[in-house]
């Protein structure tokens, strides 16, 4: 008896069936509007996520030497792959350049509610438009996601910020401080004590004046952006806070900006994001960490090596998005479900076979016998896979050239002709014949 590895999940039918639902339904959205399925690989070369994030990123890497003695990991994170993707074949991609998939990935840390070793994301990503529309569109993919799987605006709220309005603020109470460790701090703003949040801060380059400053101005009101246009005369914050303003607007024209809250203390706190950012979260709170988040990262693809490309996305990871639908109540059922089965008596494989497949070619789930089940076993299967129908393919009715259809839920039965089965019926039950 081995015991799974710490981290990692396994999903046994009825769960994977839901969690597929959840896949379908986010990947449909994405298609919908015009985002292209790619296929990214497992593992990559360190050098990919050291170059971008230094030595100590190894630490929290499946990071191992392969046969050929190169250093690779399994990939912790899509958006470094895409980026190297998009420099390889740039110049032959039509602009813009819109892809998503899902797939899982792996980070070596301590798992938590919502966190573990090995998870699921769908990453939704475009590249090569610098216009508000195009994050405005990213936040409509997400919310449509969302509220095809069953959330209403009840259930979820887009806290949507600027990286340069956070930037512009910090530097206009502390010219010298350290834009990307304050703004990593502010990150953590929420997850750790006061005195933790103000030492990180004070590690940025503020003082505690310069704190008491920052803090004063992170609490304007989000209807009264331009007050901080005013309060810093700052030419960052003005670019951002009107860049902001038009992704709101354009939200507002694609039917999503109810979802939208400005909070000036959602940061994201990875380096390479540059303008506006976004993160998920459950609107009661019972879900106490983001569920998921994204935003604008115009620099990457550049800092790959490839031409200046402007780019948006986001990643829904589907532990932390189960915990919302379960809490909301709209998590997909658990269980098996099957159209029908296809149950022998005696010598008919023949017969059951073909009546099979004509099921299966008008698109439904149909099972049959591969055991050698007695008639009991073989009812009691279609019972446990809950199967709707049962047909009955037996060597007597075949001597009346007939077969039986059961129909599981209520018990009843009624026979049928054989050459008559599926005939031209998309979906035939027991009421077309009783």
């Amino acid at each position: 008896m081995y015991d799974r590895v710490k981290g990692f999940r396994d999903f046994y039918p009825p769960e994977m069936g839901a969690r597929r639902a959840v896949m379908d339904a986010m990947e449909s959205v994405a298609r919908g509007y015009g985002y292209r399925e790619i296929g990214t690989p497992a593992v990559e070369p360190v050098d990919l996520y050291v170059d971008k994030s230094g030595e100590e990123i190894v630490e929290e890497l499946y990071a191992f030497e392969d046969r050929g003695g190169r250093e690779v990991a399994l990939t912790p994170e899509l958006t470094p792959t895409v980026a190297r993707m998009v420099v390889a074949k740039q110049q032959a991609l039509a602009k813009p350049i819109k892809w998503f998939s899902t797939r899982p990935f792996w980070r070596y840390e301590e798992p938590q509610q919502g966190r573990f070793r090995e998870f699921y994301q769908t990453n939704v990503d475009v590249f090569g438009s610098a216009e508000p529309t195009a994050d405005a569109e990213v936040l409509a993919v997400a919310a449509d996601s969302l509220t095809e799987l069953g959330l209403t605006g009840e259930d979820f709220d887009f806290r949507v910020s600027h990286r340069d309005v956070l930037g512009g603020l910090l530097e206009s109470v502390e010219p010298a401080v350290d834009t990307g460790a304050a703004i990593r701090a502010v990150d953590k703003r929420a997850k750790v004590e006061p005195a933790e949040y103000e030492r990180l801060l004070r590690d940025a380059g503020l003082s505690p004046a310069a704190i008491e400053d920052f803090e004063a101005l992170l609490e304007t009101p989000a209807d009264d952006l331009d007050e901080l246009v005013a309060a810093t005369d700052s030419e960052r914050v003005a670019d951002a806070v009107e860049n902001l303003s038009a992704v709101l607007e354009a939200a507002e024209d694609y039917g999503v900006r109810e979802y939208c809250t400005v909070s000036l203390t959602t940061a994201r706190g990875l380096d390479y994001y540059t303008g506006v950012v976004f993160e998920c979260f459950d609107s009661t709170g019972e879900v106490s960490r983001s569920v998921f988040g994204g935003g604008r990262y115009d620099d990457l693809i550049e800092g790959f090596g490839g031409q200046p490309t402007p780019a948006v996305g986001f990643a829904p990871g589907y532990a932390t998005l189960g915990l919302l639908l379960q809490r909301a109540g709209v998590w997909p059922e658990e269980a098996i479900s099957t159209d029908y089965y296809v149950l022998q008596v005696g010598d008919t494989r023949a017969v059951a076979a073909r009546i099979a497949r004509d099921l299966r070619a008008r698109g439904h789930v149909v099972e049959s016998d591969v055991a050698g089940r007695s008639f009991g076993a073989q009812l009691d299967y279609a019972d446990a896979i809950d199967a709707e129908t049962v047909v009955i393919v037996g060597e007597r009715d075949l001597e009346d050239d007939e077969v039986t259809i059961k129909d599981m839920a209520s018990g009843d039965q009624v026979q049928a002709p054989v050459a008559d089965f599926p005939g031209d019926r998309d979906r035939p039950t027991y009421d077309d014949f009783a």
